[in-house]
């Protein structure tokens, strides 16, 4: 059995969640702190041996003398991936999984707002007009392909929903699996499946991976070259899978039919970005509609994880060093990035100078 003795608690949970929680840590004394208090903080931190935590874990973090394992209750968390952690020995796990059916129905939005042409259908509404419009952009979803970056929670969400409508989907992940629900085929990298088979047989592309070094920038301007110019590609993951400056290029050029994008390299977009004025580029401000059980779906998650770790068995969504994304740069107490100011001050210049 894992030795848990205490547990610090951060994330905002009402009295029964409590309990939830209680009974999964079994005899482990549970502290409750507010993540903004630091002095509490750092005193429970001396003590604890894990921590479920509502924001992204920092420097504090890796201080702390017992701790073992950190449960983030948020997914994507490539804040939280960095060397040091896996350098001291900490575990970490998230919350991936808990808005996956949202996230899907997001990424069909995308689908279908594009391939419906829906800006142009609101003007015509706005302008009062009955008339045919650019009917060779339009296209039904049933029959076209649908290339899948990453089959985890959201990726095999998002083809069960895809196969429905009669779609073809094709996935590409890091290792070999039989094809899930919904997926006619799978590209594996350790099996030699590579990007450029997965984009070369899709009209649409969707990006359900998460971000880490490995992923950083996948689709450039070698793999816009590999995509069909009436390919649609879509974004319901993390900014950084995109090398944003490739992508306007191709919009522009006709390189690429359109793109949908729920999140951006650095948010919040600055005015400046030349994604706000790129052609048949759908943006939403990294926003999905929260499912109406979100939040028990992700201390469910979490209670699973506790029980799991006193069992010493393997944790739902437990990163390692593979994940580790180096651009999320260093982090102090309040997760701000330096290099995220950088990055905004660069990309505010470039757009100033065109």
């Amino acid at each position: 059995m894992s030795l848990l003795r205490r547990l610090l608690v951060t994330a905002h949970l009402d009295a029964a969640a409590r309990r939830d929680v209680q009974a999964a840590a079994g005899d482990a004394e549970c502290a409750y702190v507010p993540h903004d208090d630091a002095g509490a903080l750092k005193r429970a931190l001396a003590e604890v041996d894990a921590a479920f935590i509502d924001g992204d874990l920092d420097a504090r973090f890796l201080d702390a003398p017992s701790l073992r394992w950190v449960h983030c209750d948020h997914a994507g968390l490539e804040r939280s991936a960095r060397p040091s952690v896996f350098a001291r020995g900490i575990r970490l796990s998230g919350a991936a999984g808990r808005s996956a059916p949202a996230l899907a129905e997001h990424a069909l939005f995308f689908m279908l707002a594009l391939s419906y042409d829906a800006p142009a259908l609101l003007a015509l509404q706005s302008a009062r007009r009955w008339a045919p419009f650019h009917p060779e952009r339009r296209r039904a979803l049933a029959g076209r392909t649908l290339g899948i970056i990453g089959l985890g929670h959201t990726g095999q969400a998002l083809a069960v929903r895809a196969h429905a409508l009669d779609m073809r989907v094709i996935a590409l992940r890091r290792r070999v699996c039989a094809p899930p629900p919904g997926v006619t085929e799978v590209f594996a990298a350790d099996a030699g499946g590579s990007l450029a088979d997965l984009l070369s047989q899709s009209d649409i592309v969707a990006l359900a991976t998460s971000l880490s070094d490995r992923t950083h920038h996948m689709i450039d301007d070698a793999a816009l070259a590999c995509i069909r110019p009436s390919a649609l590609l879509v974004n319901v993951a993390r900014g950084g899978l995109i090398d944003e400056r490739a992508l306007v290029r191709a919009l522009r050029r006709g390189r690429l039919a359109g793109a949908g994008l729920d999140t951006a390299a650095v948010e919040p977009l600055s005015v400046w970005s030349p994604l706000w004025q790129a052609p048949n580029l759908l943006l939403t401000p990294h926003q999905t509609p929260p499912l109406a059980d979100r939040s028990a779906r992700s201390l469910a998650i979490a209670c699973e994880n506790l029980r799991r770790y006193r069992a010493d068995a393997p944790l739902l969504n437990e990163l390692g060093p593979e994940d580790v994304y180096s651009q999320a740069g260093d982090r102090g107490a309040s997760g701000f990035s330096p290099r995220a100011l950088v990055a905004r001050l660069r990309s505010a210049k470039r757009g100033l100078s065109r």
